[in-house]
């Protein structure tokens, strides 16, 4: 009896390298892919028509869950289309304060994204050395907005509230000494903009210790150099942005090319990529953690010298401030009709997309005047790039397939939305 060649496979949801619900049929020739179906649907949440049904700042936390490894960039491109539609201005301060929010956000991505792509692809260290830098930028999430991961902190017109002056500590315990915890401490004694400096001060050695553990390491560049390459005029055709595109040779980053917020005031590089493989991608992945780092440390200093308002004036779109609303009972109205009716935004449709950390993230907003989104598209290039995953592999080996997923950053809930 002759051996059997052809197999057609399950790969995933249950495989530990799906993240999260990827159903992929493979259909392969003993160990080579012939062809890759990535099935899409078994996270479905509905967010989209559900936005149909609530006031727009209602929708705000309904954005956070959709890539959620990269909650405040979602909120970001929702905010800036309802801006469009009202016609507002954001306050310069909020305009700082969300870019460097972005910024540690893509940090917090890629650090994800590093630590799991090389766990899938067989490194474990790395997966620690990651987490360990993700819990600064968590406890900053947590200072700002009380949450380590649905933050809910933009609002169309700024943000919920300024930076604090302090950041929490930690406490003696049954675990961590006093002697510990006041080196747990150190960096915590002064406000969340000291606590940023610190970071970004320590975080350049870190990058390097991933480049130390990964970047010349040969079996790493066994798994990654010339695996799911893709061309400068490929990457185009296949409606390919961010890290994805640039690592083809792209240098195509809405940062630079359509200017948002205060991105244009800010001093900063984009990394390109030469053989659109995963290993440029790995490569400019980890560029774009140091230029993110430098945009932060720059946020910082303006923002440590010139105070101002975080929200915009106009008190119909915007809640009053807390002590008005405990103390007087116009606030109080105005707080209770602001959360039960929210604020009616003029007729039209507007787009906007942010350079979100895993490519173009944008809502299309179309409003018929009401309170309400009559309807919301939401462009997530996770999607995108997902349909490629045919094209990348096919050829390739089994074992490939992981390392291709990886290099994708594929987080379902914005696929699945």
């Amino acid at each position: 009896m002759s051996e059997i060649q052809n197999y057609t496979l399950n790969f995933g949801p249950q495989h530990p390298a799906a993240h999260g619900v990827l159903r992929l049929v493979l259909e392969l020739d003993g160990e080579v892919i012939q062809r890759a179906d990535p099935h899409v649907g078994l996270l479905h949440r509905g967010t989209e028509k559900l936005a149909e049904s609530r006031i727009y700042n209602q929708s705000i936390g309904y954005m956070d869950r959709l890539d959620y490894v990269s909650m405040m960039c979602n909120e970001h491109a929702y905010c800036m289309t309802i801006e469009k539609l009202l016609d507002i201005e954001v306050p310069e301060r909020a305009q700082y304060i969300r870019v460097m929010f972005d910024e540690i956000t893509r940090i917090l991505n890629h650090l994800m994204w590093l630590g799991t792509h090389a766990l899938d692809v067989g490194a474990m260290t790395m997966f620690l050395y990651c987490f360990r830098e993700r819990e600064d930028l968590m406890d900053a999430y947590e200072a700002v907005s009380g949450a380590r991961m649905h933050a809910s902190y933009y609002r169309p017109g700024g943000v919920y509230r300024d930076l604090p002056d302090s950041m929490p500590q930690y406490e003696a315990s049954q675990w961590h000494n006093q002697k510990e915890v006041n080196e747990l401490n150190k960096n915590r004694q002064g406000s969340l903009l000291d606590f940023l400096k610190d970071f970004t001060s320590r975080f350049e050695t870190y990058v390097d210790e991933y480049e130390i553990l990964l970047t010349e390491n040969r079996i790493w560049k066994q798994r990654t150099v010339d695996i799911g390459c893709l061309t400068e005029q490929q990457a185009k055709d296949l409606s390919m942005t961010g890290p994805m595109l640039r690592a083809s040779g792209v240098a195509w980053d809405l940062r630079k090319m359509e200017p948002y917020e205060v991105y244009d005031k800010l001093d900063f590089d984009i990394p390109v990529g030469t053989n659109g493989d995963c290993y440029d991608r790995y490569v400019v992945r980890m560029e774009e953690m140091r230029q993110s780092n430098r945009i932060i440390s720059q946020c910082i200093e303006w923002l440590q010298n010139n105070p101002g308002p975080v929200m915009h004036e106009d008190h119909k779109l915007t809640i009053p401030e807390r002590m008005d609303m405990k103390q007087d009972m116009e606030g109080l109205i105005h707080h209770f009709k602001h959360f039960t009716e929210g604020y009616m935004v003029p007729e039209g449709e507007a787009y906007c997309g942010v350079e979100h950390p895993k490519g173009e993230f944008g809502t299309y907003i179309v409003s018929d005047g009401a309170n309400k989104p009559y309807r919301l598209k939401i462009r997530a290039p996770g999607f995108a790039h997902l349909s490629a995953m045919d094209f990348l592999v096919k050829g390739h080996m089994l074992a490939d397939v992981v390392t291709v997923i990886g290099t994708l950053d594929i987080v379902f809930g914005e696929i699945d939305r």
